[in-house]
């Protein structure tokens, strides 16, 4: 619908208008980080070419305050294989009180492959994508990060008129998706996939340039001014599942050093020739109690892997700033730009572990983060990823042996902290987080081995052997 005949005054007080509305609930957002109604906003902008994307943006960006309205433009690639779609854009995810417009994002990533000569992608395999990115997406809106979904449509003919009339030096920026925007059965062949999108989509007409803008511009400031308080108590009351036998009994049983030393100079000659040589990522993941030997287990691991094959990262509690992205955003980042082989001291499940025990989480963020992790392994397993997820369990008093050990030897003090003695008393919590991260994100793609034993020695060999079972699996 057009808009009724307004004089120039008119439309620049209406206009303005609109600006101060969008910079009032821009600052509001600002404003909302770190408070119970913290936010962001993340824009992905899609479209035929010429339908006035980029004019859309470029003229939000007058009406609002542009030092805190961060636009990223990429040109499309092609998805691939060992790579998970939301890796490209993963450090653009906007904290809490951000805007961040992504003009070029994983839809069009998806129309770029689907429309690709050589490897066009199948309707299944493209509505399997797009099934997992609108789960992504919806793990972002559970984390505050409020996703707007815009497409841009222009009309065969208006879009023939424009490639007529657009300026030679600009014709270079407008081959997106690889197509020929001539050919009207490629056009129709992108219309008809962009259908397939779920219905969240928020759809402008290009035809009227100025009713496209201000259509463009509302749909931001809707999404700016929705800044409701966050929901914090689950639904339904939970069901605690049943602790593991090995973990209230873990084995006490001694493995003779002789035979130790030279199972271990076996293993750790396997375990590193099968990482090196493996040519998927992979990803140790070490969980246990205090104490169980993670750091020496490492250590066994990498004792024949030259150090710039591997990047170990060791994770505690997350950064101010970390807290107001979501709650996978600091692994997510992680994991750009490293080795192939990435081995973590504690992980994401330190969710469902320290922040449910200690209450740093609230019960619908501890409960939802099992479906958001399996997700998230999900969607690197399929990318030529593998996942090995090792439990390190000793008995409450081997445990305590271990800490006094620690405060008597010199250049192990600094692995025990008062909190590390603290934590003993809420023994039977963690075990109870423990069982019920096992029954919930224990999968066929990313198992959990659970290694319960007071033998440091057997537990070396167990887990090393571990590694080499789920790189087999494989």
């Amino acid at each position: 619908m057009h808009q009724p005949h307004l004089s120039a005054e008119e439309k620049q007080h209406s206009h303005d208008h609109l600006s101060l509305d969008l910079i009032e609930a821009q600052y509001q957002l600002k404003n909302s980080a770190g408070k119970k109604n913290a936010k962001s906003v993340l824009v992905l902008v899609s479209g035929i070419e010429l339908a006035g994307k980029g004019e859309s943006v470029k003229q939000l960006r007058e009406w609002v305050d542009p030092r805190y309205l961060r636009v990223k433009a990429d040109p499309p690639q092609l998805l691939t294989t060992n790579q998970t779609f939301w890796q490209p854009y993963s450090s653009f995810i906007p904290a809490e009180g951000q805007i961040v417009v992504l003009f070029g994002n994983w839809y069009s990533d998806l129309l770029t492959t689907a429309m690709h000569v050589s490897k066009p992608l199948d309707e299944t395999l493209f509505d399997a994508y797009v099934n997992s990115m609108r789960a992504f997406e919806q793990d972002l809106k559970n984390n505050h990060v409020d996703v707007v979904k815009v497409w841009f449509d222009l009309s065969w003919k208006s879009l023939q008129k424009r490639l007529d009339h657009i300026d030679a030096s600009e014709r270079q920026w407008h081959k997106l998706h690889g197509l020929d925007w001539r050919s009207k059965k490629q056009y129709e062949t992108l219309q008809k996939l962009r259908q397939r999108f779920t219905p969240d989509w928020v759809f402008i007409d290009g035809e009227d340039e100025a009713l496209r803008d201000r259509e463009f511009a509302e749909c931001i400031l809707k999404a700016l001014k929705d800044v409701p308080d966050h929901v914090q108590q689950a639904d339904a009351a939970w069901t605690q599942s049943v602790v593991p036998q090995a973990l209230l009994q873990p084995s006490s049983e001694v493995l003779e050093k002789a035979k130790y030393k030279k199972k271990l100079k076996k293993l750790t000659r396997r375990v590193a020739d099968a990482l090196r040589y493996d040519q998927r990522n992979v990803i140790v993941v070490f969980e246990g109690m205090d104490a169980a030997g993670k750091g020496g287990s490492i250590k066994r691991i990498v004792k024949r892997l030259d150090p710039r094959e591997y990047d170990i990262f060791t994770i505690s509690a997350p950064e101010k700033y970390e807290l107001r992205h979501p709650y996978l955003w600091r692994f997510w980042t992680k994991l750009q730009n490293c080795s192939d082989i990435r081995i973590f001291d504690r992980s994401w499940y330190g969710r469902v572990l320290v922040e449910r025990v200690e209450a740093f989480a609230s019960d619908i963020e501890w409960q939802r983060a099992y479906d958001e992790i399996n997700r998230f392994e999900k969607d690197l397993t399929d990318s030529q990823t593998v996942i090995v997820k090792i439990w390190l369990s000793i008995s409450k008093e081997e445990q305590e042996k271990r800490f006094e050990a620690r405060e008597k030897t010199p250049h192990k003090r600094f692995k025990i902290t008062e909190d590390d003695w603290r934590n003993r008393a809420k023994w039977d919590e963690y075990l109870n987080a423990a069982a019920d991260m096992f029954e919930h994100t224990s999968t066929d793609c990313a198992p959990w081995t659970i290694i319960a034993t007071d033998d440091k020695p057997t537990a070396r060999i167990k887990m090393l052997k571990a590694i080499l079972k789920q790189l087999k699996s494989k």
